[in-house]
């Protein structure tokens, strides 16, 4: 599986329509939320949006004629989709030894079942479905895509609480579990974390926690509340990776992101976390809201990808649907 930050062909995104996830007005915000990730995106990469009809299609394409973006780069994939968290019931694309490009299809499952009108989301990419030309890998292997963070090289980073929970593999070992990761992203290493942030409801996602900015570097969230939820869980990833070396037996470079304080909406703690962010060609989306470490966060990850613009996205109604950047996107290489 190439890392993130390797040449893009395109970004995969469906066009959010659910009004459980996002009710009322908070469905207009986050769909603002996805034009200001597309005026981003489309001057340097395609985008495939997911949409439910023509017409649904036209008022995007409108949209973001209005604001003056071309919309060569955008190309519509009519779909039935429950949600927008393409990140975790879509493709993950990855390349075989000769540099041929595949994708798997791993099952999705709404998230250990806990939403089941969520799951028919499995059916989006079945194989031959919506304009992939490439071969699919059928992994038969429940798995959402914001659960594992590759370097492109050996090693995938992942979370015990979400891949060892008995809601997704129950029949698989550890070991076993491990083995098809090796198998379907080409990586030798598996470098497991122990807890996830509060309020995230899928068990504990990588993407929410720790991710690669290069080959030997970890960008990894730490709260600076003593006393608050998240502190101790994430002070012990923290020393996991800290402790834990490349495969060449070297440390990992690691760099410190803040957390936005706690986020709470109608009495629920939702997951927001600057690392949830997404790597473009030319950019990097950065979920903000509205906290005082917005911009502490946005010159940590200026200063780790010097050749791209950091672009603030509002994340603050997003998350409410208790998911953000990362979660809606997927990358394509080149």
């Amino acid at each position: 599986m190439p890392a993130e930050w390797e040449p893009h062909k395109a970004t995969w995104l469906a066009w959010p329509h659910n009004q459980e996830t996002w009710p009322g007005r908070r469905l207009d915000s986050v769909r603002e939320t996805f034009m200001i990730m597309m005026e981003g995106l489309l001057p340097h990469e395609q985008v495939h949006l997911l949409h439910r009809d023509a017409r649904e299609f036209d008022g995007v394409s409108s949209a973001l004629k209005k604001r003056g973006i071309k919309t060569g780069n955008l190309i519509p994939h009519i779909a039935e989709t429950a949600d927008a968290w393409v990140r975790d019931y879509g493709p993950t694309f990855v390349r075989n030894q000769n540099g041929r490009k595949a994708w798997c299809k791993w099952v999705f499952n709404a998230w250990g079942g806990k939403y089941p009108e969520l799951a028919c989301d499995n059916r989006i990419f079945e194989a031959g479905r919506n304009g992939i030309r490439e071969a699919c890998y059928e992994a038969d292997f429940v798995l959402e895509g914001g659960s594992i963070e590759v370097n492109g090289k050996a090693t995938c980073l992942t979370t015990e609480p979400c891949l060892l929970n008995p809601n997704r593999n129950p029949r698989l070992s550890r070991d076993e579990i491990e083995t098809k990761l090796r198998q379907y992203l080409g990586v030798s290493q598996i470098l497991w974390l122990e807890a996830g942030i509060a309020g995230d409801d899928t068990d504990g996602h990588i993407d929410n926690l720790s991710r690669f900015v290069n080959e030997d570097t970890i960008v990894t969230v730490m709260e600076d509340n003593a006393a608050g939820e998240n502190f101790q869980p994430l002070k012990k990833n923290l020393k996991k990776i800290e402790s834990s070396r490349t495969p060449e037996g070297k440390p990992w470079n690691v760099t410190v992101l803040p957390m936005p304080g706690e986020i709470r909406d109608e009495g629920v703690r939702r997951p927001a976390s600057y690392a949830n962010f997404y790597i473009a060609n030319q950019c990097v989306l950065l979920p903000v809201y509205g906290h005082r470490h917005d911009a502490r966060a946005a010159s940590v990850l200026s200063e780790l990808f010097p050749g791209r613009e950091i672009i603030p996205v509002p994340g603050r109604e997003l998350v409410y649907g208790l998911g953000s950047v990362h979660c809606v996107t997927q990358q394509e290489p080149a």
